[in-house]
């Protein structure tokens, strides 16, 4: 039923089930070496075409120093957290309640409900460009910070829906019927027992919901204009000249864009880890 370690396999097996694992890391890891390593280097050492090898001219401080200074990457970072913020509390707070809500509340059409909160994942997202740009539009609230806080809300809140209702469906539905005999409301359940009991769920949507909003380049383009709402996934593009392009710059603010979400990731590992392996073992 479940698949044999891989420590239960031949010898042969195990050495090269770990080359296939090296071989696959180190070409993951490539692109990333070359845009640390690029973002150190001198502008002329970009020229020189030493994309590979460690710089023969350091510039790190520089580098990274001429993005905030000259390219308003300090903006379109406040703007990426302005963005990303409200957006993941607003989220999980929404799909919480409708997690809560599908798996714990017997009513009928519960399943189409919580099958459209499904099918909502699968419209391409490309079909809904223009739409959801006449939208924002009509409704006065394009090229704004509420504009892509409202519009990530509404795309994510089916996913994270789909996923806290499934991790709620595990819990024991005692502990509901207790706090109802006792008296307690729908809400006072959700807040002192249903929300303490999905921390670990929350804190891996909280990752992956961070990491989503952050890197989403696509819906930023379709719905900002100009250098006041512009998060720094779209403002990276203000570091290409008009007639060249500080490689060196663009990658130091590459790695800057990448920082957050990284951190963030450290911060809540462990409650990540328990988010994603709740109910994988019984007993």
């Amino acid at each position: 039923m479940f698949p044999t370690p891989i420590q239960n396999y031949s010898l042969k097996v195990n050495i090269g089930y770990r080359l296939l694992l090296l071989f696959t890391l180190i070409i993951w890891l490539l692109p990333l070496v070359a845009v640390m390593l690029t973002s150190m280097r001198t502008f002329d050492d970009v020229l020189a075409g030493n994309y590979w090898t460690f710089p023969e001219e350091t510039a790190t401080i520089a580098n990274y120093t001429a993005v905030f200074e000259g390219g308003k990457m300090g903006r379109f970072f406040l703007n990426s957290l302005i963005i990303t913020l409200p957006t993941v509390i607003g989220t999980l707070f929404l799909s919480s309640l409708a997690g809560y809500s599908l798996a714990m509340h017997r009513f009928k059409l519960n399943l189409l409900v919580f099958a459209m909160f499904i099918a909502g994942n699968f419209v391409p997202y490309q079909i809904l460009m223009i739409p959801v740009r006449n939208i924002s539009i009509d409704m006065g609230v394009y090229n704004t910070h509420i504009g892509l806080i409202i519009f990530h809300i509404a795309f994510q809140t089916g996913f994270c829906t789909f996923f806290l209702r499934n991790f709620i469906k595990e819990l024991p539905f005692e502990l509901i019927e207790a706090a109802r005999a006792d008296g307690a409301t729908e809400w006072t359940i959700y807040r002192k027992i249903i929300l303490p009991l999905i921390v670990p769920a929350l804190a891996a949507l909280g990752v992956l919901e961070f990491t989503f909003i952050w890197n989403d380049y696509f819906w930023a383009l379709v719905l900002t204009q100009g250098d006041t709402v512009k998060p720094i996934t779209v403002g990276l593009d203000v570091l290409r000249g008009q007639w060249t392009t500080s490689w060196n710059l663009v990658s130091a603010g590459s790695v800057v864009a990448a920082l957050p979400p990284v951190i963030m990731f450290f911060i809540l590992q462990k409650q990540f880890i328990q988010g994603l392996t709740f109910g994988a073992v019984k007993g």
